[in-house]
C-alpha cells in the first residue's frame, strides 16, 4: 500500500461540529491544522442532516445568576456525572457560540427571537434553544476551509501513538490503497458517540440508529491506548422515538402519550410545545417498561394540536434531520394530526467516554477532546471544540514537532494488521464480527447486569477479540474501514465489562441484579486507564 506522511500543529480527528470548531479556532490562531474525517465533513456524523436543540445560557433570558441553570443541566442526561465547573464553563461560553454560528449563517432564532423549548421538566428553566441546524455542516466546513485548515475526507484515523512530544496518527484512505501517517504536536479527538456497541432495535438492519452508525467509538479507543483516562463507560443511556425507525427528535414532538385505550399515560393531558410530553424525553425507557407490563403499545398523539403548533413541530423535525421520516409519511399519506404514531425505547449507547476537563484537556499532555467523546450533544461539541482548538493551538507553539524513526516502526506494525485483513481470501466479514460483539454486549452487559454474567461475558469477549483480529477479512478499503472500527469497538467492549463490574450498585441505566440499590458512596466518577498494559480503575469525587 502507498504511504503518505503529513505534518500538522493541530490534528483534529473527526469532522463533526467538535472537530470543525476546533479546526476553525486553531487555524485562526495561526496553527497548521488538519481535520481528518472518515466520511465527508459536509454531511457526516450525528449532525449530518441537522439538529434543532442547542443547550445554552443567556443572561438576558435566564437572568444574571448562572448557578440555577448549571444545576438544571447537571440533572439532565447530558449533564449527569460531570463536574459543575465543567458545566459552568460550557454554559458561560455557549451564548458566544450561538452568536458566532448566527453570524456565519446558521439561524439561531425562530421568527426573529430566541426560542427555548423541549428537553426540560415543566416549571424548570428552559435551556434548550430551538435553532435551524439543517445546513450546519456545510457552513462549518466552509468556515474551516476559509481559515486555511486542510480537510482530509474519506480518511479514517484509527490509532494514535507517541514519540516524545510528537503524536503519530495512523489512518487509511477509505477509497484508495493508501496508509496515511500524520505527525502532530497536538491532537483534538472529536469522533462523536459510540453507537455501534449494542444492537439496533432492528438487528437485521444494523445501521438503523438514532445517531450516526459511523460513530464507532474510535476516539475513545485511541485515547485509551495512548494513555488517556476514560470515564463512566458503564453508564449507558437510552433514547426513544418512532417504533422501528430510529430517529432523534423526541424533544421536538408536540403531543400527548396515550395507551391503546386512548388514555394519557405520560406527563401531560394536552399538547404543550414548550415541553412536549416529558415522559418521551426525560424517561426514554418508559416505552420499554410499558410494553413489559402489558400496558403497551404507547402512541405519540398529535391529534388536536393547532395549525401553528403543527407547522412549528414539522419545521423543527426537518431541522433535526428527519427529512427521510417526513418524506416517507408524506408518501404514505400519514398525517400526524390524524394518525397517532407508536413510540419505543431504542438501544443502549455509551454516554461515558474520554475524561476531559473544562479546558478540553485529557490526562495526556497535548491531547484534547470535545463533544460526544463524552456525551454532551451539539452545544457541548461546538463549545468545547472551540475551547479545544484554542488550547491545542496554544500548546502546539510550546513544543517542537520532530521527525521520528518511530514512524517507520508504527507503519510496519499497522501495515501488518492491515495486510492480514486485506490478503485473506477466507475469513469472517466485519458484519459477522460486529454482530457477534453486539450479541455478547447485549447478553452479558445489557439492560440488567451481575458479577457472574459480566465475568462470563468478559471471558467470551476476549476470546472473540483474538479470533476477530486473526480472521477478519476485507475485500476493499471500505470493508477495511469497518474492520478497523470493529477492532476499536472490541477494545471498548472489554472496558465496559470492567467498569460495569467495578460499579457495584444500580445507578441510572446501569442496573445490577446483585446490587439493586444506588450506593451514595459511589456517587463518583469511575475512571479507566491502562497501567502496565492492563486496564486499571480509580474513583474521583464529583466537584459540585
Amino acid at each position: 500500500m502507498d504511504l503518505e506522511i503529513l505534518d500538522a500543529d493541530v490534528l483534529c480527528v473527526g469532522g463533526g461540529p467538535a472537530g470543525l470548531m476546533a479546526g476553525i479556532r486553531a487555524a485562526e490562531l495561526g496553527a497548521k491544522v488538519i481535520v481528518a474525517e472518515k466520511g465527508n465533513t459536509v454531511r457526516s456524523g450525528s449532525a449530518a442532516t441537522g439538529c434543532d436543540h442547542f443547550r445554552c445560557y443567556m443572561p438576558e433570558i435566564h437572568g444574571p445568576d448562572i448557578k440555577p441553570i448549571v444545576e438544571v443541566v447537571a440533572k439532565t442526561e447530558i449533564g449527569a456525572m460531570k463536574h459543575h465547573d465543567f458545566i459552568r464553563t460550557w454554559l458561560e461560553k455557549s451564548f458566544d457560540i450561538v452568536k458566532l454560528w448566527d453570524s456565519w449563517g446558521i439561524p439561531m432564532k425562530y421568527q426573529g427571537k430566541y426560542e427555548f423549548a423541549g428537553h426540560v421538566v415543566p416549571g424548570a428553566p428552559r435551556t434548550s434553544l430551538h435553532y435551524s441546524g439543517r445546513e450546519q455542516k456545510p457552513i462549518l466546513t466552509a468556515e474551516t476551509l476559509k481559515r486555511g485548515a486542510r480537510i482530509l475526507n474519506r480518511v479514517m484515523v484509527f490509532d494514535l501513538s507517541r514519540d516524545g512530544e510528537t503524536f503519530i496518527a495512523t489512518g487509511i484512505d477509505t477509497r484508495e490503497d493508501k496508509i496515511l501517517v500524520i505527525r502532530a504536536t497536538s491532537v483534538v479527538l472529536g469522533t462523536g458517540l459510540c453507537t455501534m456497541l449494542y444492537p439496533s432495535p432492528t438487528p437485521g438492519w444494523i445501521f438503523n440508529k438514532a445517531y450516526s452508525p459511523s460513530n464507532t467509538g474510535d476516539g475513545r479507543a485511541m485515547a485509551y491506548r495512548v494513555g488517556a483516562k476514560l470515564v463512566n463507560l458503564e453508564l449507558t443511556m437510552r433514547w426513544s422515538g418512532l417504533k422501528y425507525l430510529s430517529r432523534c427528535g423526541k424533544g421536538t414532538w408536540v403531543g400527548v402519550l396515550r395507551d391503546p385505550e386512548d388514555k394519557p399515560v405520560g406527563s401531560v393531558a394536552k399538547p404543550d410545545r414548550r415541553y412536549g410530553d416529558r415522559a418521551a424525553d426525560t424517561a426514554p425507557t418508559f416505552f420499554e417498561e410499558q410494553a413489559k407490563s402489558g400496558r403497551g403499545p404507547i402512541y405519540m398523539d398529535c391529534r388536536g394540536i393547532s395549525n401553528e403548533d403543527y407547522e412549528y413541530m414539522m419545521y423543527f423535525l426537518e431541522q433535526e434531520g428527519n427529512l427521510a421520516l417526513l418524506n416517507h409519511m408524506s408518501r404514505e399519506g400519514i398525517d400526524f394530526r390524524r394518525n397517532p404514531i407508536e413510540f419505543m425505547t431504542y438501544e443502549m449507547l455509551l454516554s461515558g467516554g474520554i475524561y476531559f476537563n473544562e479546558k478540553a484537556e485529557t490526562s495526556v499532555k497535548g491531547l484534547y477532546a470535545a463533544g460526544d467523546e463524552r456525551f454532551g450533544a451539539i452545544s457541548s461539541a461546538a463549545t468545547f471544540g472551540w475551547i479545544a482548538g484554542e488550547n491545542a493551538a496554544t500548546y502546539a507553539k510550546t513544543v517542537e514537532r520532530v521527525t521520528t524513526e518511530k514512524v517507520k516502526e508504527t507503519v510496519n506494525e499497522k501495515q501488518a494488521l492491515i495486510t492480514g485483513m486485506r490478503s485473506r481470501t477466507t475469513g469472517a466479514s466485519w458484519k459477522e464480527a460486529l454482530l457477534g460483539l453486539q450479541q455478547i454486549m447485549h447478553d452479558y452487559a445489557g439492560t440488567v447486569r451481575s458479577k457472574s454474567m459480566l465475568e462470563a461475558g468478559l471471558g467470551y469477549l476476549r476470546r472473540f477479540k483474538e479470533q476477530a483480529r486473526s480472521s477478519m477479512m476485507a475485500e476493499n478499503q471500505h470493508e477495511l474501514k469497518h474492520c478497523l472500527e470493529v477492532m476499536n469497538l472490541l477494545d471498548l467492549g472489554e472496558l465496559v465489562f470492567i467498569a460495569a463490574n467495578e460499579r457495584k450498585e444500580t445507578r441510572a441505566r446501569h442496573v445490577r441484579a446483585d446490587y439493586s440499590q444506588a450506593d451514595p458512596s459511589m456517587d463518583k466518577l469511575l475512571l479507566v486507564k491502562t497501567s502496565d498494559g492492563k486496564p486499571a480503575t480509580e474513583w474521583e469525587e464529583i466537584r459540585r
